[in-house]
């Protein structure tokens, strides 16, 4: 019987129009240019059930959702989605690229959203038994070229959470920096200004350092 090795997790955090999609599907491409069998993903959604979950969070219905029913719609994709897709994927031997995971519910709802942190980490461990990515690369962007990047992208068409006001994602910023502060081993934070290529050049360097690729 031949033992697989597990795959690694690595999920992509930061506020709106910080580029993780971007750097997610570039670093899968390196990724599968070396070799290895990689499976790219997104927070909420990754599952039949969790994208329709996505669908109720992003474009809600009537007035929209309370904070607390919006943290336990994405407690309940992220359930589905650890485990239909992540750990099954793991199991295989594959990499797991998440576009957004815990750490973004710790800052929406958690944080700009003033549900705090415990009762967040709670619902992740009822729901998805506390999983942690093996690396969270949390990427950082100036205001200037996030309002840029998202005008260029949305337009005037935003999602529920998206069009949110300054503060609150400011609040978002100001949680994840926490995040990525208090725990060094499990984030890395990567300069998010510049090209595509640059910041994908940073993202590598990162990846190599902590996973040992080469």
């Amino acid at each position: 019987m031949v033992l697989v090795k597990r795959g690694k997790f690595i999920a992509f955090e930061g506020g709106e129009g910080a580029g993780k999609s971007t750097q997610a599907r570039l670093l899968a491409d390196a990724l599968n240019a070396r070799g290895i069998s990689v499976d790219c993903t997104r927070e909420p959604g990754g599952t039949p059930g969790a994208e329709a979950i996505r669908d109720l969070l992003l474009q809600p219905p009537g007035e929209g959702w309370g904070a607390e029913a919006e943290a336990l719609l994405f407690a309940a994709a992220r359930a589905d989605h650890v485990a239909r897709r992540i750990e099954p994927a793991l199991a295989e031997g594959k990499w797991v690229i998440s576009d957004r995971f815990v750490d973004s519910s710790r800052a929406y709802q958690g944080g700009a959203g003033s549900l705090g942190d415990e009762a967040i980490v709670e619902l992740h461990k009822i729901g998805s038994g506390g999983m942690r990515p093996d690396l969270t690369i949390l990427i950082e962007v100036g205001e200037d070229a996030v309002a840029q990047r998202l005008s260029a992208r949305d337009g005037n068409n935003t999602d529920a959470i998206g069009g949110r006001d300054l503060e609150y994602h400011r609040a978002v910023w100001t949680a994840f920096r926490k995040f990525a502060d208090d725990d060094r081993d499990g984030f890395v934070i990567i300069d998010g200004n510049g090209t595509p290529e640059e910041v994908h050049q940073r993202v590598l360097d990162a990846v190599e350092a902590r996973l040992g690729l080469l």
